[in-house]
């Protein structure tokens, strides 16, 4: 006995699938069109003093004089030249020694405290955490002048220790995006490994730090940006001694020195002293983006 099959049993996903209107898929295609026209203008917007200086850097100084915008011929010996007009290196050994020594003393620092904020429980927790975030209201003015007389009376102006030594005590944005992030991890983890035996340094060890990497490349890479482009306190602390010069204040005072003329070594400059930042930034924007993603606000 053949089976009779009604007509609405064939209907399938195919069957009951709408076809869209042609006017819709035009106004999601306007919209597409739209969007991408407007972030390909803002692109170009920011991009156009970049270029700048890239073309500014590859010209002769006779072409400075001039109101060309492209460099004809190029050259490409305004790096080389850059290297025999000041000692450049020497900078950028300070630069990266301030930013890199900088960077572990705030992550160092700043983890411990973040997990005794978010995974301990202990008198005055909360106030202590609303104490620590009152200091990012405070200006830099208001601290400034009482820490230049410490570091004063230390003997340390004229060198990289005012710059490198205070962060090794803690930072409070730094703890505050720590903290934040170590809340979203369930209490559970640290739970389970208390009771197999584990004791608070070996869960942040091994059950909160495996978990927290993104968050910590993320505030890494913020405080390096941070203490790579710093021009105002490596110029108060270290200014008077050109030894310990950052490239930010040899850019500084290139540009005094050359008052305008050497253009074309300043843009040079500029650009090799953006070259690592960028590097760094394209090798961990896959982290960079996850960690400022994950990082909650719970709490």
């Amino acid at each position: 006995m053949t089976a009779v099959s009604s007509p609405g049993a064939r209907a399938g996903p195919v069957a009951t699938r709408r076809r869209v209107p042609a006017s819709v898929r035009r106004r999601r295609r306007l919209l597409a069109v739209a969007n991408h026209s407007v972030a390909i203008a803002l692109s170009i917007m920011f991009l156009i003093p970049f270029a700048f200086i890239v073309s500014t850097a590859l010209m002769t100084n006779q072409q400075m004089g001039s109101l060309s915008i492209w460099p004809s011929p190029f050259r490409w010996a305004n790096f080389t030249d850059l290297f025999e007009f000041f000692p450049f290196w020497r900078y950028a050994w300070n630069s990266l020694l301030y930013a890199g020594l900088g960077t572990v003393g705030v992550v160092l620092s700043g983890i411990p405290v973040a997990y005794a904020l978010s995974r301990l429980q202990w008198r005055g927790r909360q106030v202590s955490f609303v104490l620590l975030l009152s200091t990012l209201m405070l200006p830099v003015q208001i601290t400034i002048v009482p820490l230049y007389i410490i570091f004063v009376r230390l003997g340390w102006i004229g060198s990289l220790k005012p710059l490198i030594i205070p962060l090794f005590f803690g930072d409070a944005f730094t703890i505050f995006l720590l903290r934040q992030f170590f809340m979203t991890i369930p209490q559970e983890l640290s739970d389970a490994a208390r009771v197999d035996g584990a004791n608070d340094l070996q869960i942040l060890l091994r059950v909160i730090l495996p978990l927290a990497k993104p968050a910590i490349a993320a505030v890494a890479l913020f405080n390096f940006l941070y203490c790579w482009n710093d021009f105002f306190s490596p110029l108060l602390y270290a200014g008077n001694n050109p030894d310990t010069w950052t490239l930010a204040i040899s850019l500084q005072q290139l540009t005094q020195l050359s008052r305008g003329i050497l253009a074309n070594l300043q843009m040079a400059a500029s650009i090799l002293f953006t070259l690592p930042v960028l590097v760094i930034f394209f090798l961990a924007q896959k982290v960079f983006v996850e960690g400022v993603t994950l990082t909650g606000v719970k709490g």
